[in-house]
């Protein structure tokens, strides 16, 4: 690395004029190296519009909607049809949601087909490629060329009817969780999962299900109803007094009547903001009903699933074990929040701000009455096969609510209250049904499989379909470090490494929980979760004193049920929490009580075929111990460690040391491509074959901390001849610490972030309007200033006049967009697979979330015609392997560049030789490009086998 300022060849802004960048970034003349594609021929596009490059993922689905009749022919398989998406704000999250559906439930017995609705209630038969769209956005964009659609809501029951035994709706929110979609399959007779409309109807909606629980005798929430923008004033100001709160000032929480998700929630202080915030959520069309409820302070939320395991119409509920919500504050280095509730961010996005604890810490007495109450209330309010319902409970010191003795929830300990009843809960891979399912024993498939056949036992049709079914479609793969004999005879040992203490290490959790589920697809694989703590765990654990040997570095061997967790941090202390004995008892009996319900039911049912994950404790090692565990076991590892030790050639070192396989680049390169500079400086000579490198500008934390900020600014715009920068940490990535400066007061608002250890600045700090930005934790020592690279805005136009036959709006003035680009393959033969441009959706910068969490982002695959044609297309793609193939990359990688739509130069960003590996990820979308499509179990599989033929 460069001392405190150094720059590397290049430019600062972007010409049409390729001749002026040649000229501004020097030249060197290179061969390319030689392409191989891995077991494919090199994919050739000619097509004329956007849509036909992409009908080929089509092939493999001859006809989405297909021969019904025939496909109805054979009863020994079940056909279900999942259908995500739907109007409401929470459809993002019914993508991620169905992704995971799809990932666990598909076998031989069991066939999806995929349906989609969109925002505005059009309904359309999607290929099983296309669910691993990132957004509805991408969706939408692409339905057209990639869906078949439905004249009418009606037409698509129509099909259902034919096509599919029954219908997984994953629609969270409105159509989804109203009735609607019930009401609609209900007339045309087709079978579903969950409850029916009528009880949806009166669950769903937050004001009618308090009524409800009021009458059978629950505490609830004192609540009040706003209706439309004509709610008298006056009224809610006799509700405030009556439950003593200030008219002025009382804390109460506003939010949608029938929504979910958190979406919408927020905090409310008086009656006049109460009333401010009510109409802002009509007035955007979130709802037209609104509930004001008091703040319930000093209280712990919990949430609860629900899984119905009678016959027929007689209700078996079983509650498992309820996950308790610990909101945290992570002190005055974060964002302060007065008003922090379990919003939309915290429920579904990594961050430090929640933490989750299955089972609750509270009293044996309040947990079983949590159980009792919820299978009380999925009784009483007719719910059917599964439900996840939330609630609070207030110690008596913090209980004020009124309350008669004969209301159920009262407890010696203090009081429970039940709030929002979630009749699609939501199913990613870490939502809260997997971790409550897999703390009893059953694995994603299992449990999702449970709740389909139980589905179809109300349905006489189908029973003898499910009776042939198995259950699962085999038995868990999982294994233990610990035991050093393969669990599988002949089983390959595969150990998935994820976490760290960079950055990043959430999105790593993400990765390698991804890669680690996926691989479990596989019978000959016997694959182990393992996480890599962070220092300051062994720092303060290694004879008592300060370690700085990276071999004293600690990891976790996991237990299945501890893998699905959001941070790092809860990974860790949910390990150390398990292992604690008088805790690690009470789960244990809790659990065997939760499995004795559970089988009381299920010995009634001929295909259910037992639980299939192990009640077993986390197993901690030194990373010396563990790489001695791996090579014993002769286990190829899979690094899925973004940043610091497992991207900086660290941990490739290490393992090369024992001749231990691992996926990804050799120690050498991943060093090379870690530093940004280094990068840049093993580029440089290739400007005369068409990869460019931009300008860079390494500084010094201590220096920017130390010396006036308008000196610095000028002295770097000076440098770097232009009048906007990028900064971003000198080692990280993944746009963490990423950011726009547009004057010397935006590198004081970042100057001031590093130098308070802030871990994140807040959205529009900056003049340049942006989104959150996450910020490394510690600050890094070294900082790269480059010119922030201007491109044409790519708008999404779908819904608007003047459209391009893609949908798209771009001006194309300066003719260069932003890509980023798989490479898989052996060194000095790596493959491009297709490059994605990839459209923010707020400030100029891509967020993590925008990167790597479902939900947010578009990514665009391959670049749309109207924009790059084929043939540069083909030029950017011979780019990007020469780029690899000269920095000797191998295995696979991620690229990010900037590239000329006409000539296809590229002008590099970075390289990631641990690339994102989370399910909505954009390599996902390049691999299911390829000819044939590669699904992600595959994808993952062959860069496994990779890893086995690399060379050492």
């Amino acid at each position: 690395m460069a001392s405190s300022s150094s720059s590397i060849a290049s430019n600062f802004t972007l010409p049409r004029n390729n001749d002026a960048i040649l000229k501004q970034c020097g030249s060197s003349t290179a061969v390319f190296g030689s392409v191989r594609v891995l077991n494919h021929k090199p994919r050739r596009r000619s097509c004329v519009t956007y849509a036909s490059s992409i009908q080929l993922q089509q092939q493999v689905e001859p006809s989405l909607i297909g021969d019904v009749d025939k496909q109805k022919d054979d009863g020994r398989v079940l056909k279900v049809g999942l259908i995500c998406g739907g109007p409401s704000a929470e459809r993002g999250i019914s993508l991620n949601s169905a992704r995971s559906v799809l990932d666990h439930i598909q076998g031989d017995d069991l066939l999806v087909s995929c349906y989609y609705i969109d925002c505005n209630l059009n309904a359309f038969a999607i290929s099983t490629a296309q669910v691993y769209s990132n957004t509805p956005a991408d969706f939408d964009f692409k339905l057209d060329s990639l869906a078949q659609s439905f004249q009418t809501l009606d037409d698509l029951a129509e099909h259902l009817a034919k096509a599919v035994d029954i219908v997984f709706p994953v629609i969270h929110g409105q159509f989804g969780e109203d009735g609607t979609i019930q009401e609609l399959l209900e007339k045309y007779s087709v079978p579903f999962v969950g409850t029916g409309s009528n009880e949806c109807r009166e669950a769903f909606d937050k004001y009618k299900a308090s009524l409800e629980l009021r009458k059978h005798g629950f505490i609830t929430v004192p609540s009040f109803l706003v209706q439309g923008h004509e709610t008298n004033q006056s009224e809610l100001s006799e509700w405030f007094k009556r439950h003593r709160l200030d008219p002025d000032s009382g804390k109460v929480v506003v939010k949608p009547t029938r929504g979910g998700s958190s979406i919408g929630v927020g905090v409310a202080y008086g009656v006049a903001d109460s009333l401010i915030k009510a109409n802002e959520l009509i007035s955007k069309g979130i709802d037209n009903k609104v509930l004001i409820e008091m703040f319930l302070e000093g209280g712990s939320e919990f949430t609860a699933i629900v899984l119905d395991v009678g016959s027929g119409t007689h209700r078996r509920p079983v509650v498992l074990l309820p996950t308790e919500v610990e909101l945290q504050s992570r002190g005055a280095n974060d964002v302060q929040e007065n008003d922090a509730i379990f919003n939309y961010r915290r429920k579904y996005l990594p961050t430090q701000q929640v933490a989750y604890h299955t089972p609750p810490r509270f009293s044996l007495d309040v947990i079983e009455n949590i159980r009792k109450g919820a299978s009380l209330l999925f009784q009483q309010l007719c719910l059917q096969d599964f439900a996840r319902i939330d609630g609070w409970f207030l110690p008596n010191s913090a209980c004020n609510l009124p309350s008669s003795e004969s209301e159920f929830g009262r407890t010696e300990s203090g009081t429970i209250i039940f709030t929002d009843i979630n009749l699609i809960s939501g199913m990613e891979q870490t939502s809260f049904l997997f971790q409550q399912a897999s703390k009893v024993g059953f694995s994603h498939t299992n449990i999702l499989r449970s709740i389909i056949h139980h589905a179809c036992l109300r349905f006489p049709n189908l029973a003898s379909i499910i009776n042939k079914s198995g259950q699962v479609p085999s038995k868990s793969k999982y294994s233990k470090l610990n035991r050093s004999v393969p669990h599988h005879e002949g089983a390959r040992k595969v150990f998935v490494i994820f976490g760290g203490d960079t950055s990043e290490r959430q999105v790593s959790l993400m990765s390698g929980t991804n890669v680690w589920l996926n691989l479990q697809a596989f019978h000959d694989l016997e694959v182990t979760p393992c996480l890599l703590s962070t220092t300051s765990e062994y720092e303060s654990t290694v004879d008592g004193k300060k370690a700085d040997n990276v071999m004293n570095r600690t990891v976790w061997s996991l237990p299945y049920s501890l893998v699905l967790r959001h941070t790092t941090e809860e990974v860790l202390a949910a390990c150390i929490e398990a292992i604690e004995p008088d805790r690690a008892a009470m789960t244990s009996n809790l659990r065997e009580k939760v499995m004795n319900d559970l089988m009381e039911g299920f010995k009634d049912h001929s295909w259910f075929s037992g639980f299939d994950i192990a009640d077993e404790l986390p197993i901690r090692f030194s990373l010396k111990q563990w790489i001695k565990l791996a090579k014993k076991a002769e286990a190829t590892v899979f690094i899925a460690v973004h940043g610091g030790i497992g991207e900086d050639g660290t941990l490739q070192s290490l393992l090369d040391a024992e001749g231990i396989p691992y996926t990804g680049p050799g120690a050498m390169a991943s060093k090379i491509c870690m530093d940004k500079v280094a990068t840049s400086a093993a580029l440089k000579n290739l400007a005369n074959s068409g990869v460019l490198t931009i300008n860079k500008d390494v500084r010094k934390k201590d220096d920017l901390l130390s010396k006036p900020i308008n000196e610095i600014w000028h002295d770097i715009t000076q440098k770097l001849r232009c009048e906007t920068l990028c900064v971003k940490p000198a080692r990280d990535g993944c746009s963490t610490g990423v950011a726009r400066l547009c004057s010397s007061s935006d590198l004081a608002v970042y100057v001031k972030a590093l130098e308070e250890c802030l871990l994140r600045i807040p959205p529009n700090s900056l003049s340049k309007a942006h989104g959150m930005i996450e910020m490394p934790n510690p600050p890094p020592e070294l900082l790269i200033f480059e010119p922030f690279i201007e491109t044409d805005e790519i708008i999404m136009t779908s819904k608007f006049k003047n459209e391009t036959s893609d949908g798209l709006t771009w001006k194309g003035l300066s003719r260069w967009v932003e890509i980023t680009v798989g490479v898989v393959g052996k060194r000095g033969s790596m493959h491009s697979l297709s490059p994605s441009v990839t459209v923010k959706e707020t400030g100029d910068i891509l967020s993590l979330e925008e990167k790597f969490q479902g939900g947010t982002g578009i990514n665009l695959t391959p670049p749309p015609l109207s924009i790059m044609s084929a043939n540069a297309l083909e030029r950017c793609k011979k780019h990007i392997e020469l780029i690899a193939n000269t920095l000797q990359l191998e295995g696979f990688s991620r690229i990010d560049a900037f590239v000329n739509v006409d000539s296809g130069e590229v002008l590099i960003i970075e390289v990631n030789t641990v690339p994102g590996m989370t399910p909505s990820t954009v390599l996902i979308h390049q691999a299911l490009a390829e000819q044939p499509p590669l699904y992600p179990h595959q994808f993952f599989r062959k860069l496994l086998d990779l890893a086995s033929e690399r060379s050492m």
